[in-house]
């Protein structure tokens, strides 16, 4: 628990939150694109989400999403 816990301190000291606001978009955590997106439409449905990036092919249960900058 204290890992998760020292996880989420450095996640949002450099600007990433766990929680869902409606200013922010879904980015692949591994090259950072925004073109991610459910890898099947069965996803979330009958099995857990898989996110699949379109330009790196990363395919994973991990997403990170980002405020939205003004």
């Amino acid at each position: 628990m204290e890992k998760i816990k020292a996880i989420s301190r450095t996640l949002n000291n450099i600007g990433l939150r766990f929680s869902h606001h409606k200013n922010r978009i879904s980015v692949c955590p591994r090259c950072g694109s925004r073109n991610i997106g459910l890898s099947s439409k069965f996803d979330a449905w009958l099995m857990p989400k898989r996110y699949a990036c379109r330009d790196c092919g990363y395919v994973g249960p991990i997403v990170l999403e980002v405020d939205l900058e003004e």
